[in-house]
């Protein structure tokens, strides 16, 4: 058995989960998210637990047992608490702000960056180096961040850019440093 896959999934208090053929559908806070899961997943729902079922111990449904299973937990986790990523953004003059819906992002370019946020997501800028993107849909919030980040990759010699506030970076050493 996969071991994520048989991982039962507890609901917590305030979150609805809905199944309509392969369609799931959690609830909760005001958050709606739907997914569709693979037809040959069972997904049972208890009570205040869901299970994950596979039909045969073939590759293919092995790994779509624990995908699946991590898909709803996912959703259920995304209404209840919701998910972050933080970014911070290293670089003289680097810096952001933002403008009702918009985040404007000065990162050294002729331009600053102006970037809309996606529907269902929230962003904060808490200080002029550091992003904060939140949302209840994990992909989306993920997606978002690397977005983001997408507009100035950390440099590997001076360091400066846009990176994960969990991300380390190796700095090179340049060519001066090289001896013959």
């Amino acid at each position: 058995m996969s071991r994520i896959g048989r991982m039962p999934i507890t609901i917590p208090a305030g979150v609805e989960v809905k199944q309509d053929g392969q369609t799931i559908t959690v609830n909760g806070k005001g958050i709606t998210l739907v997914q569709v899961v693979h037809p040959d997943m069972k997904v049972n729902i208890d009570g205040a637990v869901i299970t994950v079922e596979r039909p045969s111990d073939e590759k293919k449904h092995k790994a779509l047992h624990g995908l699946t299973r991590s898909l709803i937990h996912n959703m259920v986790v995304g209404v209840s608490e919701g998910f972050s990523k933080q970014l911070d953004i290293n670089g003289v003059g680097y810096k952001a702000a933002k403008d009702g819906a918009k985040l404007l992002l000065n990162l050294g370019y002729s331009h600053p960056i102006v970037m809309v946020e996606p529907e269902g997501i929230t962003i904060e800028v808490p200080a002029a180096n550091k992003i904060i993107v939140k949302g209840a849909d994990k992909q989306l919030v993920g997606e978002t961040a690397a977005k983001i980040r997408s507009f100035r990759l950390p440099d590997a010699y001076k360091g400066k850019g846009i990176k994960y506030s969990y991300e380390t970076l190796r700095i090179k050493e340049g060519k001066t440093g090289a001896k013959k």
